[in-house]
């Protein structure tokens, strides 16, 4: 399979996975125009799409998608129903497409009934993760999404994370006013600065490097459990998520 990235909006991306004939899968797709020119252009016969929770610029350009293309399979949780989903699908549900076997795993957090779609080596985690961060907590706790990013972290190590927003910079700002020292976000960071000064993605990321630069990944981590206690004494890796999570919503 072939992964494609579909810039929309002002940051987000809609991820298509094709394969040599010319078959593809459609994750998240806001809008349809840039799906469409895309389709055109590669000469694509879209075969499904998948819908990782109900937020409008995930879902956006179903209706007319469905409209072009009426044999689309859309697959995606309860709360994508009215939003264009054909097929409901949950935890420990999994869905063929391409060829291909995808898992289904619920990930609450961002939205209580976002889910996330993975076939070796891809994870397509909408809103849940973003390199160097995670999403934000509309609906759920962070206590749930503490749960969610446990999952993805349980994934292999050369797993290729499809985030829905090219939030990276940002996130490494962030971390870096908390880990001002840390060479492996130092690293990173200058890293991204440049891509992005050249208008170029910082994605897809591959989950043993954001194991080394998501704070959100690095609950255990001694230099960062040392940088709480300067403000407050917190046991659990749960605790200690929650505390970066407030941290991030106010920087």
């Amino acid at each position: 399979m072939n992964l494609n990235s579909i810039p929309a909006f002002q940051d987000n991306y809609i991820w298509v996975l094709n394969n040599d004939d010319g078959r593809c899968l459609i994750v998240d797709p806001g809008e349809a125009a840039p799906v469409v020119r895309a389709i055109e252009a590669h000469s694509w016969q879209p075969e499904a799409i998948f819908l990782t929770h109900h937020h409008n610029d995930h879902v956006g350009g179903v209706k007319e998608l469905l409209q072009r293309f009426p044999d689309l399979v859309v697959y995606g949780p309860a709360e994508t129903q009215d939003k264009g989903a054909t097929q409901v699908v949950a935890e420990g549900d999994s869905v063929v497409v391409l060829g291909h076997e995808f898992s289904v795993f619920a990930t609450p957090g961002h939205t209580l009934g976002h889910i996330c779609f993975f076939s070796f080596p891809y994870l397509f985690c909408g809103d849940t993760l973003f390199s160097g961060g995670c999403g934000r907590l509309f609906e759920g706790t962070a206590e749930q999404m503490y749960q969610s990013f446990c999952k993805i972290n349980a994934l292999p190590d050369d797993t290729v994370i499809c985030c829905a927003h090219e939030y990276t910079l940002g996130n490494m700002k962030f971390a870096l006013s908390i880990l001002p020292q840390d060479r492996a976000l130092n690293e990173y960071y200058r890293k991204v600065k440049e891509l992005r000064a050249k208008n170029q993605s910082t994605l897809p990321v591959i989950l043993k490097k954001e194991r080394q630069i998501n704070l959100f990944l690095r609950t255990e981590d001694d230099d960062l459990i040392d940088v709480i206690n300067q403000e407050t004494n917190l046991q659990h890796s749960e605790a200690r998520f929650a505390w970066l999570r407030s941290k991030k919503d106010n920087f």
